[in-house]
């Protein structure tokens, strides 16, 4: 089994204390990834004090040099497109037909950021006093802790590191501990591309690496992406210690379908909306609300459609719907599902782990359906 390392003060190294978690294939427990390195406190600490010296030269970098190495970091993903889709399926389940998209994303938020190097325009405005002339130009704001989840393990990385580069300040990231494989191979990318190496720190680890980041003094700028319940509590620490912050959190999203809408058009972005990406999306279609007119025929469609829907390694040609991240997700689903049985919603389809033999080894769910379910219930709310 590999052992992977954190990249810290320009260099791959060890976490201080020792530790390592398995990255385990949720389609199939028994592929471990690798060993990664389980950060301390310590390790954020040495992180943090580097990113400060990479600050320091990459901020006095002119923006358009710095966006030359966005645009490289842009040309080596397209030259590893379906690599690096194919380890992210690996990593975290979803088909490949979804993380060829997400490294998409990867390559044209590194173009778009690119450009905008040439774009960071200051203002001249009049002045109310005489002899006095007034400007506005931009500053970057220092090192940058980013935070991001597991479902995205290469777009949304890139949504909020490229730009935080392109204006100049450093980053400190912590990918989630479900796609490890996926940061490194980012941060790999972003030093071949020429990005000078303490502008950026990799510390992989769980909850308490994160909370090192959010806490530490000499981290101004934090972005999450994450659950409703700790980002309310990132939001308090850095309220408290007046850093900037940039929140992404979940939601419960419903998709409104009218009598009057082309049905199968309908049908494709619910069950797209729904079980893309096993459901696993802040923006994930969580509610169907449909007029009275409609309800029955969608309703029958969506069920049939949902049973068809086929279960699998994402790598797999013919998959549908890949695993849950993790056994404890899995247990989440199986938990609403006797909620909303116990609230009097009625189960139509899935509502439980797959027969198939051949699936035993991963963290599989069926598709599942419910009707006529209470407003203000735990299943409509949560």
């Amino acid at each position: 089994m590999k052992t992977f390392k954190n990249f810290i003060a320009g260099a791959w190294v060890e976490p201080s204390s020792g530790d390592y978690f398995d990255n385990v294939n949720p389609a199939d427990t028994t592929d471990i990834i690798g060993r990664f390195p389980l950060s301390s406190k310590a390790d954020v600490e040495r992180a943090v004090a580097s990113a400060r010296k990479g600050f320091s030269r990459w901020s006095r970098t002119p923006a358009p040099a710095r966006g030359d190495v966005l645009r490289k970091a842009g040309d080596l993903l397209v030259a590893r497109k379906e690599e690096i889709a194919e380890l992210m399926t690996r990593e975290m389940g979803k088909p490949l037909t979804e993380t060829r998209g997400d490294v998409q994303e990867g390559i044209d938020t590194a173009y778009y950021a690119a450009t905008e190097g040439r774009r960071l325009f200051g203002h001249t405005v009049p002045s109310e006093l005489r002899a006095k002339w007034a400007m506005s130009f931009r500053r970057p704001i220092g090192v940058c802790g980013i935070i991001t989840p597991f479902n995205f393990p290469l777009a949304i990385p890139t949504w909020k590191i490229f730009p935080a580069l392109l204006c100049g300040n450093s980053v400190v990231f912590k990918p989630a501990e479900d796609v490890p494989h996926t940061g490194t191979v980012f941060v790999e990318i972003l030093l071949e591309a020429g990005l000078p190496p303490e502008v950026i720190q990799l510390v992989h680890g769980a909850g308490e690496t994160g909370a090192a980041i959010v806490d530490h003094p000499d981290v101004p700028a934090i972005s999450f992406t994450g659950s409703t319940d700790v980002g309310s509590i990132v939001g308090q620490t850095c309220g408290r210690m007046h850093k900037r912050l940039s929140l992404e959190m979940g939601g419960k999203n419903a998709m409104i379908v009218l009598d009057d809408a082309d049905p199968e058009l309908a049908l494709e972005g619910v069950l797209w909306g729904a079980f893309g990406t096993t459901g696993q999306r802040c923006t994930a279609t969580s509610r169907l609300i449909l007029q009275s007119k409609i309800h029955d025929n969608v309703l029958g469609a969506l069920v049939d459609r949902a049973k068809a829907m086929r279960l699998g390694d994402g790598r797999k040609k013919g998959t549908d719907v890949g695993p849950l991240i993790n056994d404890a997700s899995r247990a989440k689903v199986e938990r609403y599902v006797d909620i909303g049985q116990a609230q009097g919603a009625d189960l139509l389809c899935g509502g439980k782990r797959p027969d198939s033999k051949s699936l035993e080894k991963g963290f599989f769910f069926e598709p599942t359906v419910f009707a006529h379910v209470t407003a203000g219930s735990r299943l409509e709310q949560e």
